[in-house]
């Protein structure tokens, strides 16, 4: 517009570094007031952060924001690192970059804009506040819209995934060593009979001690 900046210069460059969004109200070209605005971070924002790198996790956020502020919010969390100004349709492909450089991608989000993103990473987690498109493109879908409820999602689909590759090796176990001695009438009826109801039970309970998990207290 070719106003000036004038005495609010410096109060600009100290708001954007800041990471706010800067808004200027000008008559002709002369700069009335300036306006410097940002997003309240959820309560469990921080949370989320730190329990994601306890366990291991890098962490990454995608906005549609200017650079200044999206690195602000970056910043205060500890985020990893920053892809900002991505458009809509740039999500998508900004997951399809990081996983062409070998990383996998659990992908969290709530707005329409994240549904291609929710489906292209190999795990999409949707906020249940979120829109419907979101919630049918993610593959959990956490109850409330917690940002603290995603270490705790990630923890109990590791312990389930361990859980089945354990029980798996109860029960193939039990067939490695039964069936054998079986076919060669080693094992009488009943004996086989009886083994194939233990592997069952101890399969049954190792996966029902999943129910002893409790999220951490400041996941709840």
């Amino acid at each position: 517009s070719g106003a000036e900046a004038g005495a609010l210069a410096a109060a600009a460059e100290a708001e954007a570094a800041q990471g706010r969004s800067l808004s200027w109200l000008i008559e002709g070209r002369r700069v009335l007031a300036l306006f410097a605005f940002e997003d309240a971070l959820k309560p469990g924002a921080a949370a989320a952060i730190g329990g994601l790198h306890a366990m291991g996790l890098r962490t990454a956020m995608l906005s549609g924001d200017i650079r200044a502020a999206a690195q602000g919010v970056a910043d205060r969390l500890g985020i990893d690192s920053v892809a900002a100004e991505v458009l809509p349709d740039g999500k998508a492909d900004a997951v399809a970059a990081w996983q062409a450089e070998g990383h996998r991608i659990a992908m969290v989000g709530d707005g329409v804009n994240d549904a291609p993103a929710l489906a292209k990473a190999e795990l999409g987690i949707a906020m249940g506040t979120g829109t419907d498109v979101a919630i049918e493109a993610a593959g959990i879908t956490l109850l409330r819209g917690d940002p603290a409820l995603v270490p705790a999602a990630i923890e109990v689909a590791r312990r389930t995934h361990a859980k089945i590759r354990h029980n798996l090796v109860w029960a193939f176990g039990y067939n490695v060593v039964g069936l054998p001695l079986a076919a060669a009438g080693m094992l009488s009826p009943v004996v086989a009979g009886a083994a194939m109801a233990m592997s069952s039970v101890s399969v049954l309970t190792s996966a029902l001690l999943l129910a002893r998990w409790k999220p951490k207290e400041d996941a709840r």
